[in-house]
């Protein structure tokens, strides 16, 4: 089964969502990102234990930060799908794409456009 997502979406796999620190969710948005969407294990379901929920924790700080320097904490989210759930993550993430367009294009990228 071929499930299709939408092209503009750029998939960086990880062996566990505990390695997604915040700097790296920050960082994306400081070189480009419209949003991020980190997807991990169901909660309670980790192989690493607590990975997922790290994460989750992580996710939330970043969008207090977002949030606070005005690009907008929504653009940032995170989903917790099991491996055999193809069919929902095509769903969340065609939904993600669709509500980042709504909010129109990073904040940060539109500003270094104007300042070139």
């Amino acid at each position: 089964m071929r499930l299709q997502y939408p092209s503009n979406v750029k998939i960086i796999k990880l062996p566990c969502t505990g390695k997604v620190d915040l700097i790296h969710l920050v960082r994306s948005f400081e070189k480009g990102a419209d949003g991020v969407c980190v997807i991990g294990c169901l909660e309670g379901a980790c192989q690493y234990t607590s990975g997922n929920i790290r994460a989750r924790k992580r996710v939330e700080e970043a969008q207090r930060i977002l949030d606070s320097i005005k690009i907008g904490g929504e653009r940032v989210q995170m989903f917790n799908l099991s491996s055999s759930e193809a069919p929902l993550f095509v769903k969340v993430i065609s939904e993600m794409t669709e509500k980042i367009k709504e909010m129109g294009p990073n904040p940060i990228k539109t500003a270094m456009k104007k300042a070139a």
